[in-house]
């Protein structure tokens, strides 16, 4: 046999080898995303004959699947149980796209994961009420989806989170207590939803939040005292809910506010008018595009 052919075999062996070394329960679990999304329609599409390492937004790193990025890619269906044996995973960005169904409850597994990204689907149920698993999230991001039921009081439990945005949801009841937990928080959006009940006294101590979106709930009572904590906050949008009193807003420093939106408007009449769209908590950037 020629050297140039033993070299050929081996290297082809050797990339046999990296190959399968990649779990195979991780590539069933790509396989069933594709299959369950409808990967035959897809934007740019994967090719199940090819390396995982090939395939569209897909990253591997010590032979296990660490990244997907499939943003805008034209994924129709539900998401399937299989995603939770994706052990490895740290990024799942599935925003812009049309999936539909509940969040598998084996989403929850995926404790590596840092960063969620699913809004702007057509996902409907609950929020996962142990959630909280997913200790290393730092950005969870679901608006505009058909969510329901209650936040759950495990959400406090990611104390790592410095963005969660459920905004535009149909999600109702009491803002949970344990948000307070979230001492990382730097943006939480909560606008749209059927949120009712007072503001958590304990919100105050999330000294980092620099961004609060509240609005367009059924929110009531008064603007907790303990909001004169939050000097970080630049950017405060609370109208369209039932509060009784704004007086905690009147204390707190005018000088602080990029933005302020509440249904007194006349007491901070030198505040801009706001454009939720141009807000953060709206903002779906175009480089969360693999090819961007």
């Amino acid at each position: 046999m020629r050297q140039s052919q033993l070299l050929l075999i081996l290297f082809l062996g050797c990339m046999l080898m990296v190959q399968a070394k990649i779990p195979g329960a991780e590539k069933k679990a790509l396989i069933d995303l594709y299959e369950s999304t409808n990967g035959y329609h897809w934007v740019k599409k994967w090719d199940l004959e090819a390396p995982v390492t090939d395939w569209y937004g897909v990253k591997v790193k010590d032979n296990h699947v660490v990244e997907i990025n499939l943003f805008r890619n034209n994924l129709m269906g539900p998401l399937p149980e299989s995603i939770g044996d994706l052990s490895g995973l740290t990024l799942l960005n599935l925003a812009f796209n049309n999936i539909t169904g509940e969040l598998p409850a084996a989403l929850v597994k995926l404790d590596q994961l840092k960063v969620l990204k699913l809004e702007m689907n057509r996902i409907k149920g609950p929020i996962p009420h142990d959630i909280g698993k997913m200790a290393s999230l730092q950005e969870l991001s679901a608006f505009n989806n058909f969510l329901t039921g209650r936040i759950p009081e495990s959400l406090g439990e990611i104390t790592q989170l410095r963005v969660l945005n459920l905004s535009s949801n149909k999600l109702w009841g009491e803002i949970p207590n344990s948000i307070g937990k979230l001492v990382q928080l730097e943006s939480l959006g909560l606008f749209e939803n059927s949120l009712y009940g007072q503001i958590p006294e304990e919100m105050g101590k999330l000294v980092m939040l620099k961004e609060l979106v509240l609005a367009n709930n059924k929110l009531g009572g008064e603007i907790p005292q303990a909001f004169e904590q939050l000097a970080s906050l630049k950017v405060l949008q609370i109208q369209n809910n039932e509060f009784e009193s704004f007086k905690t807003l009147e204390t707190m420093d005018r000088g602080q506010f990029l933005v302020i939106d509440y249904d007194k408007k006349e007491d901070f009449e030198n505040f801009k008018d706001v454009d939720f769209s141009r807000t953060r908590m709206a903002d779906t950037k175009f480089e969360d595009d693999p090819d961007e």
